[in-house]
């Protein structure tokens, strides 16, 4: 299944439901309900059930000044099978702002849903980790209640936040779909596709799509012309697994009216509408005790099981991805 198309006969795993998708002009509209005229917008996707991660995420923003919100933008929940732990990252997640990823709509979902585990998969991802992605999420179903499945179903797919004057749509997947890949540095490499997306933020009206679930970060700029001001694409990638080879960090996407202080910044820019923006859009380095954390992915996912065998290797050694891959704008 390529970019922005529907396939709903595509097997479990791999089908983008229709459930699934919005259009772009539901952007076109004011910001959602406590998320105006912000100073400072932390947005969080692919926290994958990391407990680490999500205390870290915390100390940074409670550190943070300002007319402030906290968003996790989906898949928050992956790797937390085990009830307790799934509990301890749902209630720390549902005390800030937070919209539906894929993985949390199929555990809302019916046990005999057809989606799988929701993840649209395109091409390049292998037969084998669509198939265990499927078993990961029937094990992590179990792990939820009725009472968390239900807060689950309630959250959007998708909010809009004004930082400045910079106007924000906050995605899991794209512009068209909670599991959309139109965002994915992989897409984003092909001139066609970056045309569908300048029109996708024509539609929207937005200045940039904060998004996630291609777990590969990229903050891409898009122009409409050579003397416009670029749109921006920033996608943290993942917040609860390495993001660049060589380095151990998660990452989270922060736009604020400040620059960020301190060495967790790893890459960002300036961005906003006008010939001199002034709205800062950073990564920022989610570091945790790496060694706790790989304990724990062994207690809840031991050798030879579903998550291990897809996802071990990532967190031990990162992603075959360069942090000089992540910014990337159009001239």
């Amino acid at each position: 299944m390529t970019a922005g198309t529907i396939d709903e006969a595509a097997a479990p795993g791999r089908s983008c439901p229709l459930h699934y998708r919005y259009a772009p002009e539901v952007f076109a509209s004011p910001p959602s309900d406590g998320l105006a005229g912000l100073d400072v917008l932390y947005v969080v996707g692919g926290l994958y059930g990391n407990p680490f991660a999500l205390e870290r995420v915390l100390e940074l923003f409670d550190r943070e000044s300002g007319r402030k919100r906290l968003v996790f933008n989906g898949d928050f929940h992956w790797f937390d099978v085990d009830a307790a732990v799934f509990e301890r990252v749902q209630r720390g997640v549902l005390a800030h702002a937070a919209l539906r990823g894929n993985v949390e709509t199929e555990i809302a979902a019916e046990a005999d849903a057809d989606a799988g585990c929701g993840c649209a998969y395109p091409d390049w991802v292998g037969e084998d980790v669509v198939e265990r992605s499927n078993r990961i999420l029937g094990q992590l179903r179990c792990a939820a209640t009725g009472a968390q499945r239900a807060q689950l179903a309630a959250l959007p797919m998708w909010l809009r936040a004004d930082v400045g004057d910079v106007r924000i749509g906050i995605v899991h997947g794209d512009a068209q779909s909670l599991a959309g890949w139109g965002f994915a540095q992989e897409h984003l490499r092909d001139a066609a596709h970056r045309r569908t997306a300048r029109n996708w933020f024509a539609r929207g009206e937005v200045d940039a799509f904060a998004c996630t679930h291609t777990c590969l970060p990229v903050f891409q700029g898009l122009r409409a012309s050579r003397s416009a001001a670029p749109r921006w694409v920033l996608n943290n990638g993942a917040a609860g697994m390495r993001n660049f080879t060589g380095d151990r960090a998660g990452l989270l996407t922060r736009i604020a009216l400040r620059p960020f202080r301190g060495a967790a910044r790893r890459h960002g820019l300036c961005i906003g509408p006008s010939p001199n923006p002034r709205v800062h859009a950073e990564a920022i380095a989610i570091d945790i005790d790496d060694d706790a954390w790989q304990r724990e992915f062994l207690r809840l996912w031991p050798v030879g099981s579903e998550a291990h065998r897809s996802y071990f290797e990532r967190i031990t050694h990162g992603p075959a991805y360069h942090a000089n891959d992540a910014v990337r704008v159009e001239e």
